[in-house]
């Protein structure tokens, strides 16, 4: 597991609303959409979720997106990531 720098931590905790919520897609499959987090480390935190969910997914437009439902678990990796919890919002329901 990388290690955080300090850096990262205080540009994350200043930066960003993180939303999670789940929607449907094409032949209503469920997605979890994570979006408002830094255009610099979407890459990277989507790689990360993916590995760490074991699902497939992709990042466009600004937004990370995951195959299934995911909302239950993505809080706890996020701030395991180093996003502080009071900026993550995760919306109950279907979007």
């Amino acid at each position: 597991m990388k290690e955080l720098c300090a850096c990262d931590i205080l540009e994350k905790e200043e930066t960003q609303r993180i939303r999670v919520y789940a929607t449907k897609k094409k032949f209503k499959k469920l997605v979890t959409i994570v979006e408002g987090i830094d255009k610099g480390k979407l890459v990277e935190t989507g790689r990360e979720l993916k590995q760490k969910l074991a699902c497939g997914g992709t990042v466009k437009e600004g937004v990370i997106i995951l195959q299934g439902d995911h909302k239950r678990n993505i809080k706890k990796l996020l701030v395991a990531s180093g996003y502080p919890e009071a900026n993550i919002l995760v919306l109950e329901g279907l979007q």
